[in-house]
């Protein structure tokens, strides 16, 4: 049976949570972790809307850090895929730190993350090319 190909705004995902005390290194900032688990549940849920299978990452290529996220701030994180292959997906990442006061909106982050879809034995399965478009 041939898998429909799907576009990558049918899968495209935006994260947002507030970076609170708790989530801050020893000087103040955001703990590049926590960045980290949220720019990889957004590649996961992009993968996963787009195979509508559960993923695994496999990889996280090119991690950047280019500002600092202050605490207070609003962490958002936008998945895109990029490329898919037979099992797996390649899925860009760029998170930003919006001040809810003043609008402003820095881009903070940006990474690559290859997904892979698994079956109920955690062996990977294909996945739907992606379309034109």
């Amino acid at each position: 049976m041939k898998i429909k190909p799907r576009t990558a705004e049918h899968s495209a995902t935006v994260l947002a949570d507030f970076i609170l005390p708790g989530s801050a290194n020893m000087v103040g900032t955001v703990f590049g972790g926590k960045v980290l688990e949220m720019v990889d549940k957004a590649a996961g849920v992009c993968a996963m809307r787009h195979s509508n299978k559960l993923c695994v990452t496999v990889a996280m290529d090119r991690v950047e850090f280019h500002v600092p996220i202050r605490v207070g701030s609003l962490l958002v994180a936008e998945s895109r895929l990029a490329r898919v292959g037979r099992t797996s997906m390649t899925v860009r990442v760029e998170v930003y730190a919006e001040d809810l006061m003043t609008g402003r909106r820095l881009r903070t982050n940006s990474c690559t993350v290859t997904m892979v879809a698994v079956d109920r034995r955690g062996k990977p399965t294909p996945v739907p090319p992606l379309a034109e478009g």
